[in-house]
């Protein structure tokens, strides 16, 4: 079993236009709270980002903001978190939130939140780490990228094993319960042309 004491959130600096895409947010940041789960998360106060800090810190959770300066200069930083971590990058704000936590839970959100994904996913690939990542598929939003991850298994440029890292369901409990119990693949890609 995998303890899970902080989770990072990537998600939407907009709300989007689908109800409950805000809702989920809530409620995620409301079940992190009840469950002593520290929310670690990009540092600003609006769309989806500033969603769930504001929900779990209205139920007396515990927030970690992450946050380049030259965001903050922009007046979107949340001031109201236990913590706001200044960086200098994005690069750094994803490698110093994905440190200080446990895994990562992936909300609907545009490019940002994708380059997140991706990325967190690739270091898992390369054995770089053995965290879980999730999607909480809300609305069925991510429903289009799974079909299209099982295509790159289906077309041999993903593995199986690299497939079923990522953990897909939308409902919250169930999600966290399949972080707790994720084993990463025992073996990393290497960049080896003949390895499939």
């Amino acid at each position: 079993m995998n303890t899970i004491h902080a989770l990072s959130v990537f998600c939407g600096s907009s709300l989007g236009n689908v109800e409950a895409f805000r809702v989920n947010a809530i409620e995620l940041g409301q079940y992190l709270a009840a469950h002593k789960i520290k929310l670690v998360y990009g540092g600003a106060r609006v769309g989806l980002m500033g969603t769930i800090a504001d929900a779990v810190l209205a139920s007396q959770g515990h927030v970690i903001g992450v946050i380049p300066d030259f965001i903050k200069t922009k007046e979107v930083a949340h001031e109201g978190l236990t913590q706001l971590i200044e960086v200098k990058s994005m690069q750094e704000r994803k490698m110093k939130m994905f440190e200080i936590s446990d895994g990562a839970i992936v909300l609907p959100g545009g490019f940002g939140t994708m380059d997140e994904l991706f990325e967190l996913l690739t270091w898992g690939q390369l054995g770089l780490h053995k965290k879980p990542i999730g999607i909480l598929n809300t609305n069925g939003y991510y429903n289009d990228l799974i079909k299209f991850l099982d295509n790159m298994v289906t077309t041999g440029l993903l593995r199986i094993s690299n497939r079923d890292m990522l953990l897909v369901h939308h409902d919250i409990s169930k999600l966290v319960d399949l972080m707790k119990t994720y084993e990463a693949p025992l073996k990393a890609k290497w960049m080896d042309p003949d390895q499939v």
